[in-house]
């Protein structure tokens, strides 16, 4: 691959072009014939014809793919020269960073029709003061969000909306190349696209378009608008949530890589529990191991993560990891690379028990049950929760109940209504609080003042909420 000729984008959509979708109907030919062992097969029969179509899959799935528009504002810096600041004036070097508005198109998913939760890409939300979801049947809503993570490029929104249709979502751990896909979207503004291929690779790493990542890479045809679309089996299961493509100029080449739905869902879970992700961290560096690792070590493995040193007291230590391990397994599942460990890992809540399965350097194979510990540098993004809170972060008290404000900014809503850091949130209108699932429960639609309870070091004290 020329590095230099090919670019790895999200899929976005920020400008319209035409699209020419063909498809070949060589892969619709009767003479197919599937093992009895592949995941799914396809739908035989169309009413009394005996015909091969993905059709009666396609009607049960696409009600659960939205569209997703947004708006907002990002900050441009202005990048002048020295020498030329002169001819702008003093005024122009004063006014620093400017806002400048934007718009941008995406897709999502459906996960929960009764709560009404959407999962889409955090690059497609990121910025955004309105997000509007569009369904399959032309209704609009306005979006508020739950939660993002920008390191797994994950967000979760909700809308108020009866008659939605929730996709199942399968195990993507189950998946083998080779495996069907169908990836749903919005490619290019031309409203619900569907698109058809197999799962080219698995556990892709080390392309540097997320911080923790774990990619399933397929050749359905994606391209940008899709980020956030589902990407589903033949069953119309969800397997993966499109979020990137490899191509010249960003256009499609066959080479589209998705979230796995496994790690969609542990991410999701972590927001509607905690209204943030509470990423659990292993505690240990290291490489991916390669032909020369394993020639110098004496290894029997080529593949796996090489371990070159473990933080003490953290979760691999206190299990009995150590430096010189090569860990091969998480959860029975093979591992290719240190990246593909540390996006399996980060994707884990903690708390989480897992299974690490290593390699000794005497040969040695050992599977340790390791209790993943919380990575401190997470906080809920409090604003999402209540305009009164824009401006503080928020996290669940772990020295018993309550939400406790870890950080407030000056001059923000949080201070002028007057909240302060290590503030306990333990009520509301005398209903108590336990933690911040409950917080968001509480607040959700609220109309008028409440009363905030919160206890500031020993003393319990009320704060009227507008």
């Amino acid at each position: 691959m020329n590095k230099s000729s090919s670019k790895i984008l999200p899929l976005q959509k920020k400008s319209h072009k035409s699209l020419v979708l063909l498809i070949s109907a060589a892969l619709f030919s009767s003479a197919l014939v599937l093992p009895q062992q592949a995941h799914a097969g396809f739908p035989f029969s169309i009413g009394s014809k005996q015909l091969p179509s993905l059709a009666p899959m396609i009607e049960k799935v696409t009600p659960t793919v939205v569209s997703v528009s947004v708006k907002g504002t990002h900050e441009v810096k202005q990048n002048i020269p020295d020498a030329f600041k002169f001819f702008f004036g003093q005024g122009q070097q004063k006014r620093g960073p400017q806002e400048k508005p934007f718009k941008g198109l995406g897709s999502g998913v459906i996960i929960d029709a009764k709560e009404g939760y959407i999962v889409t890409n955090y690059h497609v939300i990121h910025e955004a003061d309105k997000i509007e979801i569009t369904l399959k049947d032309g209704r609009q809503f306005t979006a508020k969000k739950l939660g993002a993570d920008a390191e797994s490029d994950i967000a979760l929104l909700q809308i108020e909306a009866d008659d939605l249709h929730a996709i199942k979502i399968a195990d993507s751990n189950n998946l083998r190349v080779g495996d069907f896909s169908v990836a749903i979207g919005s490619p290019f503004g031309l409203g619900q696209t569907v698109t058809f291929g197999i799962i080219s690779a698995l556990g892709r790493s080390g392309l540097n378009i997320e911080n923790f990542e774990n990619f399933i890479q397929t050749d359905a045809a994606i391209n940008p608008g899709n980020s956030g679309g589902a990407l589903v089996n033949l069953n119309g299961e969800l397997i993966g949530i499109n979020t990137a493509i490899l191509g010249p100029g960003g256009g499609n080449v066959g080479i589209g890589f998705a979230i796995p739905s496994s790690m969609v869902k542990n991410l999701v879970d972590q927001i509607v529990e905690f209204g943030e992700v509470h990423r659990g961290v292993l505690g240990v560096a290291g490489r991916s191991i390669d032909s020369d690792i394993a020639k110098a070590m004496d290894l029997k493995t080529t593949q796996g993560g090489f371990v070159q040193e473990v933080t003490p007291d953290s979760a691999a230590a206190q299990a009995g990891i150590k430096a010189g391990d090569v860990i091969t397994k998480v959860n029975g599942k093979a591992i290719k690379s240190f990246a593909e460990l540390r996006g399996r890992i980060g994707s884990i809540g903690a708390g989480k028990k897992v299974k690490i399965t290593v390699i000794r350097n005497n040969g040695e194979e050992r599977v340790f049950t390791v209790k993943l510990k919380r990575n401190e540098s997470v906080n809920v993004e409090a604003k999402n929760i209540h305009p009164a809170f824009k401006g503080a972060k928020l996290e669940n008290n772990d020295t018993g109940p309550g939400v406790k404000i870890s950080e407030v900014t000056p001059k923000t809503n949080a201070a002028y209504v007057g909240l302060k850091a290590n503030d306990i949130i333990i009520g509301i209108n005398r209903k108590p609080i336990n933690n911040i699932t409950e917080l968001r429960k509480t607040l959700k639609d609220h109309q008028g003042v409440f009363a905030l309870n919160i206890k500031r070091g020993k003393n319990n004290l009320y704060i009227m909420i507008r």
